[in-house]
C-alpha cells in the first residue's frame, strides 16, 4: 500500500495546461481483469499513419470506439469507430464519475513491450473538442509519460501504474507534448484507454 498516494488535485505541469495524476482507481485484482478481457476482447488492428507521403503501418495496435461511428482522422488516416462493448462502457461510466464529465468516444492502444512506444505528439485534431478533458487509464506495464512544452521545452514526467488514471485539460494540448518513450527492459504489454470529447 502507497503511504503518500498521489494528490489527484495536484497540477503535474508548472504553466499553461493541467495534469492530474490519480494513481490506481481499480485494485490490483480488478486491474488483471480489465486488462485480459481488454486484450481478449478488443478489435485490435496495427496503427497505421501517413508520414512524408508513405503509408506506415506501426508495430502498436490501436481501437477506436463512440457513440456513433464517426469517423476520428489523425495522423492522415480517417478510422470509423466501433460501438461500445459492455466492459467499455462500464469503464466509461467509472471514468466519468471521477473527471464529473461525460466522454463520447474512446482511443485505445496496444504496447506489445517496451520497444513499442509513442514519438512526441499533442491530442490536438480539430475534430476533438478544445480544452476539453482528455482521461488516460493504464493497464499492465507500468510506462513513463513525458511531457514538453512546445515553446520552452520544460519537462515534466510520471510513472503511469497498473489501473491508474491521469487527466490532461485545459491548454495542455495547446501548449505541450507527450510522449511514452520506449523501455527495452519492459516486456509486458500495457493496455492504455483515452476517453475523449468528439465533434463532428
Amino acid at each position: 500500500m502507497d503511504l503518500f498516494p498521489p494528490d489527484p488535485h495536484a497540477n503535474l505541469l508548472p504553466c499553461d495546461g493541467t495534469v492530474n495524476y490519480h494513481g490506481p482507481i481499480f485494485s490490483s485484482t480488478e486491474s488483471d481483469r480489465h486488462a485480459a478481457a481488454l486484450l481478449k476482447e478488443v478489435s485490435w488492428q496495427h496503427d497505421e499513419a501517413i508520414i512524408f507521403g508513405k503509408h506506415i503501418i506501426t508495430a502498436r495496435k490501436v481501437a477506436w470506439y463512440g457513440d456513433s461511428d464517426f469517423a476520428y482522422a489523425y495522423s492522415g488516416i480517417a478510422r470509423p469507430a466501433l460501438p461500445w462493448n459492455e466492459q467499455l462502457l462500464q469503464l466509461k461510466a467509472i471514468i466519468e464519475e471521477h473527471c464529473q464529465t461525460r466522454f463520447n468516444s474512446c482511443l485505445l492502444n496496444l504496447y506489445d513491450h517496451g520497444d513499442q512506444g509513442m514519438s512526441w505528439h499533442s491530442d490536438d485534431e480539430k475534430s476533438l473538442a478544445m480544452h476539453a478533458a482528455i482521461a488516460s487509464v493504464s493497464f499492465g506495464a507500468e510506462r513513463r509519460f513525458c511531457f514538453k512544452h512546445k515553446r520552452t521545452t520544460q519537462t515534466a514526467e510520471i510513472v503511469l501504474e497498473h489501473g491508474s488514471l491521469l487527466v490532461m485539460r485545459d491548454k495542455t494540448q495547446t501548449h505541450w507534448l507527450h510522449s511514452i518513450p520506449k523501455a527495452k527492459r519492459i516486456t509486458e504489454p500495457r493496455i492504455n484507454l483515452t476517453f475523449r470529447t468528439f465533434v463532428r
